[in-house]
């Protein structure tokens, strides 16, 4: 049978002052860091100052005794005829070296990578070379291409954004990123293991495909493989010709995996197992090999068909059609070797008490672990995957042509047994920068990706994977015949909002489907102490700026503060709380817009859930795991029921009530419209009794005496239903009359929940809107229970808060914000 032995232990990093220890998985970066030889790069402008690691080679070394690799005979090792040294992921060309002499070279990061090294023993030497160095190497070889970075990310297969973003800091790492193991096996092993897995008529069917490596000396002995699927719901056996084997199993009455919000996510257990055929009768088999994956049983396509509207983008999963209520990943740490399962199962739980069910992992970043997938499958969070290629031109000859299609490949293979997995995705933002960025004259017949994006990985997939479907990029209108990024067809990006004009801009058009947008804030207030130690913080003291990556970032938060808010001069709290407010009203604004818009539109992907350190970013949850505002506002805007007032299309136009059901039940529903004045006094009200069957949208007209003035600075329109509310106001908030608002704060204790755990009750005189209570302004653990609040004259709300430091009346009503008169 085949042995694993892991090599996690007895490495250390080639030093200039000699060996320090290092952990595998783990790079350069974080072993200096434990070491004490860098400063944090997080913190204050460290970045800059240890930009060096990059530029430099680095060597891992430990020794590999001949106990491990079979040389000594006395040693369980030399029972097997191979022994394999496998790395699952080096950062990024590397030489490997054993006992003076090469064992392989490597320059993919996104890969994994075997070398037989049977019978050999000694010191094992990784040397990575500055990956700058890699891609300088490359680019000498294929030429310059256009990139939106001054970074050469494009010519070196490693994670892109490690080179910096505009959310990222420039930290180039090195390192064995990923587990490296020894497995020493004799006779055959199992090289790669595809599960097909379909629904045909409520019938599971796994179709499994079986690739096995012998050695030499097995190379004519007979093969079988088993399998069985779900503690035997279903088994089958056969042979294995050759190096190939092809086995079917079906389940009846297979129990379907759903999205969440639309029903269960039943995994199954799938097992196989590679073994060496009796010699003769009454012999017994030899187990050489398994392999065990989760699976679950579902269908997914992609509905493009043409039709009044453009060109649909439509999820389509077991016959349902879904509007995707989606956000964009990004790695969770710039350093991905220190993000443990449980890091990704709390992110991801996040996530999906967001009312997230899609999550789209971004083309400039990684493949993620299998621990990420995994938390997926299980949480009904369906996975959009981009291949790894974003915001450049990519040059398609070798070295790099080769990689890519072997880390296609790899990846494909590796990934395809989850559930979770719905869509293949070609890059993120090349097609579009080809047509209108530029770079087509410029390339001058170069190639720049195209062939990957529209040959080759479509290929790949149509070949290895072809239960799931591919697009060939984001944004991406289907064919030429359309510019990339245009919103009557495919996906759509949606950045000039952001980047020009006030999210109001958001409600001008009605996309087939949003796979990006966005808008920035400031992260928590604990979170900037904390990376900015010391520092009196401003929106432009040094530590901000640094901490700001986005080009104008500060100019384009200031801008879209002063659309609705006076620009708070000398008041870096008030800034801070603006601009957070901005950020979650500018993502609901887009969102609950295109909602009421299904089925036209069918989904909205918002950049971005995470962060990978402290920063101004798009994020909704910083770079420490504090929530943002935006956090609490999708959880809002993502609930299956969703009540939305609309501004009137065209001048005058009256408002639009909007009920957005995407339960599997009718929704039977009591709106209360209220035209209100700025003192909260009532000046018209109406019940309205309303039925929107499942999945759909009811949408219709404000009687006009329930309107207020097209630009009424003294009046607003409330719609409430249940738990739910939507205000409507006709002009900024800049020009709209507020009065001085006036609340009590109280503070009551939460019996036997612990210390710091409390209630606050906010109890509303005057309108108070957008209440935010600022938990990590009470202490750094501190965490609120909800977001932004809206208060009427006379409304009470509870603030659930745990973890706080601090908890008196008075500190808690420092914490709270809210919407001041201009």
């Amino acid at each position: 049978m085949k042995e694993v032995v892991p090599l996690a232990e007895g490495w250390s990093l080639s030093h200039s002052d000699g060996l320090l220890p290092a952990q595998v998985p783990g790079c350069v970066h974080t072993d200096l860091l434990t070491a004490g030889l860098i400063p944090d790069p997080f913190l204050g402008g460290n970045e800059t100052d240890v930009a060096w690691v990059g530029q430099r080679a680095w060597t891992y070394v430990r020794d590999l005794p001949a106990t491990y690799t079979g040389t000594d005979t006395d040693t369980a090792a030399s029972e097997h005829e191979r022994t394999d040294l496998v790395f699952d992921g080096l950062d990024t060309a590397a030489t490997i070296i054993l006992d003076g002499r090469e064992v392989g070279r490597t320059r993919n990061m996104h890969r994994r990578h075997r070398f037989d090294i049977t019978g050999r023993h000694g010191l094992l030497e990784v040397d990575f070379a500055s990956a700058y160095d890699e891609a300088a190497s490359v680019r000498a070889l294929t030429g310059e291409r256009p990139n939106v970075y001054p970074e050469p990310f494009q010519y070196i297969r490693k994670m892109a954004c490690s080179f910096g973003w505009d959310w990222g800091p420039t930290l180039v790492t090195a390192g064995i990123w990923r587990p490296v193991r020894l497995e020493r096996w004799s006779t055959a092993r199992l090289a790669g293991v595809r599960p097909l897995v379909t629904v045909q008529g409520g019938t599971g069917r796994v179709e499994l495909r079986v690739e096995v490596e012998r050695t030499a000396q097995g190379s004519a002995r007979p093969l079988a493989v088993r399998a069985t699927v779900g503690n035997g719901l279903a088994e089958a056996r056969g042979a294995v010709e050759g190096t190939d084997a092809v086995l079917t199993l079906q389940v009846p009455d297979a129990d379907l995996w759903w999205p969440r919000g639309y029903g269960g996510q039943p995994l199954y257990d799938l097992e196989l197992a590679l073994v060496e055929e009796a010699a003769g009768p009454g012999g017994e088999e030899r187990p050489l090999d398994t392999w065990h994956r989760r699976i679950g049983f579902r269908t997914v396509e992609v509905d493009r068909s043409a039709d009044p509207h453009g060109t649909g983008f439509t999820l389509v999963v077991n016959g349902e059609r879904v509007f995707v209520r989606g956000v964009n990943w990004i790695p969770d740490d710039v350093f991905p070797s220190r993000i443990t399962p449980e890091r990704y199962r709390t992110r991801l739980r996040q996530t999906a008490d967001a009312g997230v069910d899609l999550v789209r992992i971004w083309g400039g970043g990684i493949y993620e672990d299998d621990a990420f997938y995994d938390a997926c499958d299980e949480l009904g969070l369906m996975v959009w995957q981009d291949f790894l290629f974003a915001c450049a031109a990519y040059p398609e000859e070798q070295p790099l042509r080769g990689e890519v299609e072997a880390e296609a490949r790899d990846n494909v293979v590796r990934l395809m047994p989850h559930p979770s997995l719905v869509l293949w995705n070609g890059n993120n933002e090349n097609l579009w920068g080809f047509r209108d960025w530029g770079w087509e004259p410029e390339l001058r017949g170069d190639s720049w990706g195209g062939g990957y994006y529209l040959d080759l990985l479509p290929r790949i997939v149509a070949e290895l994977d072809p239960t799931r479907p591919y697009s060939a990029g984001s944004p991406w209108s289907g064919s030429w015949d359309h510019h990339p990024n245009d919103p009557a067809h495919g996906t759509y990006h949606s950045w000039e909002v952001w980047n020009r004009r006030d999210y109001a801009e958001y409600r001008d058009s009605v996309p087939r489907f949003v796979s990006e947008f966005g808008w920035q804030a400031p992260p928590a207030l604990a979170t900037l102490r904390r990376a900015l130690p010391g520092e009196r913080l401003a929106p432009d003291s040094p530590g901000m700026l640094h901490h700001q990556k986005a080009e104008d970032g500060n100019g384009k938060l200031n801008r879209g503060v002063e659309r609705h808010f006076a620009l708070p001069e000398g008041d870096f709290d008030r800034w801070h709380y603006l601009t957070q407010v901005v950020q979650a009203r500018a993502i609901a604004t887009g969102i609950e817009h295109w909602r009421s818009h299904w089925p036209v539109c069918a989904g909205t992907i918002v950049w971005q859930i995470n962060d990978c350190w402290p920063v101004s970013s798009w994020s909704a949850i910083d770079g420490d795991g504090r929530l943002k505002p935006l956090y609490h506002e999708l959880r809002r805007v993502y609930a299956d029921r969703l009540l939305t007032l609309q501004p009137g299309d065209g001048h005058g136009g009256m408002p639009v009530l909007a009920l957005v059901n995407q339960s599997a039940e009718p929704w039977r529903a009591r709106v209360t419209l209220r035209r209100l004045r700025a003192d909260g006094t009532e000046a018209a009200e109406r019940a309205i009794d309303v039925t929107v069957p499942a999945r759909s949208v009811h949408r219709r007209t404000v009687p006009p005496d329930l309107a207020p003035g097209p630009r009424s600075a003294k009046e607003f329109l409330v719609a409430d239903s249940e738990d739910l509310r939507s205000v409507h106001f006709c002009v900024a908030d800049r020009d709209f009359a507020y009065p001085v608002p006036h609340y009590d704060v109280a503070v009551e204790s939460r019996v036997g929940v612990g210390t710091g755990s409390v209630e606050v009750v906010v109890t509303a005189h005057t309108l108070v809107r957008d209440l935010l209570l600022q938990a990590d302004r009470l202490g750094p653990d501190a965490v609120c229970d909800t977001g932004l609040r809206t208060l009427l004259p006379g409304e009470r709300v509870r603030l659930r808060v745990t973890g706080a430091a601090e908890t008196g009346a008075n500190a808690v009503r420092a914490a709270l914000f809210c919407v001041e008169p201009a």
